[in-house]
């Protein structure tokens, strides 16, 4: 197992309470394959459900400070990136997170410690033990520098910030509970040196558009920024 002191030199921040950051990152199948003479163990999933309230809060105080001439849907389409599976699992990436894991043997055998989902979750507990031991200060500290750090945008607030918008639009889904986008080439135009695609995304039974572009990549992103744009005009 790696040295935990490790991890709180890269976070910044030694814990009073090593006990939070240990449950932090503790999954919980290694409470539950623990030897039945040890004491149980506490999970990280209360933790987890901790930080993502802490996270969310941080970030949209974070996009109202940076972006003060941004409308409602731009900064709810900026936040669902950036508190998005994806983005965490490139914090806990970054961080190398997965080798201070405590896993179970089912779990470390099938690879958990680079799962998406579990790495991502980890960010939020590691969150949520930082504001325990330590207060929000430092809480919103780690989610200003690991987090919302590394998104490249404008200072004054003018342009769009999110440019992989069909990540986004997954994660949207996902936290809507919706089936996951469909994405369909409806139509291809123009020489073949020189096509034009047309995409149709698909979200639910409610949300669809269509956009073209050169490449099917390209369409398929503009297909997606406007399904969010819809998402957003609809939650407002």
């Amino acid at each position: 197992m790696a040295d935990l002191g490790d991890l709180e030199e890269r976070i910044g921040h030694k814990f009073r309470d090593r006990g939070l950051l240990e449950r932090a990152l503790t999954h919980t199948s290694h409470v539950y394959e623990r030897p039945a003479e040890e004491p149980m163990a506490a999970d990280n999933e209360q933790l987890e459900f901790l930080g993502d309230s802490i996270l969310g809060f941080a970030i949209s105080e974070y996009l109202v400070r940076r972006y003060p001439g941004f409308p409602e849907g731009q900064l709810s389409k900026l936040k669902a990136h950036l508190v998005s599976a994806a983005r965490l699992h490139e914090v806990a990436r970054d961080l190398g997170l997965g080798e201070f894991l405590y896993l179970g043997r089912g779990e470390e055998m099938s690879g958990g410690r680079d799962k998406k989902a579990l790495l991502s979750d980890a960010v939020e507990a590691l969150i949520a033990a930082l504001y325990l031991d330590a207060g929000f200060e430092k809480a919103r500290s780690f989610v200003e520098v690991r987090v919302a750090a590394g998104m490249d945008g404008p200072e004054d607030g003018k342009a769009a910030v999110v440019t992989d918008h069909k990540s986004a639009l997954q994660e949207m889904a996902q936290a809507l509970k919706l089936p996951a986008p469909r994405y369909v080439v409806v139509e291809e135009t123009g020489p073949e040196h020189s096509k034009t695609f047309t995409v149709e995304v698909r979200l639910g039974k409610e949300w669809v558009s269509q956009a073209q572009g050169q490449s099917k990549k390209s369409a398929g992103q503009r297909a997606a920024q406007q399904v969010l744009q819809q998402l957003s005009e609809w939650g407002r």
